[in-house]
């Protein structure tokens, strides 16, 4: 088990997400949460995983000079991409509404990218999960926003919570990754760095 296999290392999460240090709980990876602030802000020209992946390689930067020998970083983003758009997380009510209007009777991708950070390397993962909305009503759409609050999540909207169970028709790719991590490849991945 992996849990055997950090025992001579320290995985720092940085990520203030309850989601995704409730996904390393499960997975009983031990971890330390270290979070930096960043501004992030990414070149304009850039698409889909291409955004992701340059948000959580520069998340990891503010730690470069800090990591001991022993310790594996791990930095993640995930947008919600629509129409050619990234959309984060909302700033407020009309914003979040907004977001969920453009997204209904459509399908998105929710992007993830992960990125592990030692000394001396540096990966990256990506992966993509489409997901279909069937069709909101605006009052669906406002009563969500007004009880949920969303406004933590890329996009609006947590598939784990009401507007998921009833507006989501389905999926293509990782459930887990839409809540906020794609745990399978995360699990893959850091095994292999720990066996190598």
């Amino acid at each position: 088990m992996l849990k055997e296999l950090v025992r001579d290392h320290e995985i720092i999460l940085a990520s203030g997400s309850p989601r995704r240090q409730k996904f390393f709980k499960d997975l009983e990876i031990p971890v330390t949460i270290d979070v930096r602030p960043v501004d992030e802000v990414f070149p304009s020209h850039l698409k889909k995983e291409e955004i992701t992946g340059f948000l959580s390689a520069l998340k990891s930067e503010v730690f470069r000079d800090d990591l001991k020998e022993n310790q594996i970083l791990i930095t993640s983003d995930t947008i919600v991409y629509n129409d050619g758009e990234a959309l984060g997380k909302p700033k407020d009510h009309a914003e979040a509404v907004k977001m969920i209007k453009s997204l209904s009777g459509k399908d998105h991708e929710v992007i993830t990218s992960v990125c592990f950070t030692t000394q001396n390397s540096q990966k990256i993962l990506n992966h993509t999960t489409k997901v279909y909305f069937s069709e909101l009503s605006d009052q669906e759409i406002d009563y969500y926003v007004t009880n949920f609050k969303p406004f933590d999540k890329a996009g609006g909207y947590a598939i784990q919570e009401w507007i998921g169970l009833i507006g989501i028709e389905k999926i293509e790719g990782s459930y887990f990754n839409v809540v906020g991590l794609p745990t399978y490849e995360v699990y893959k991945t850091l095994k292999d760095i720990l066996n190598s």
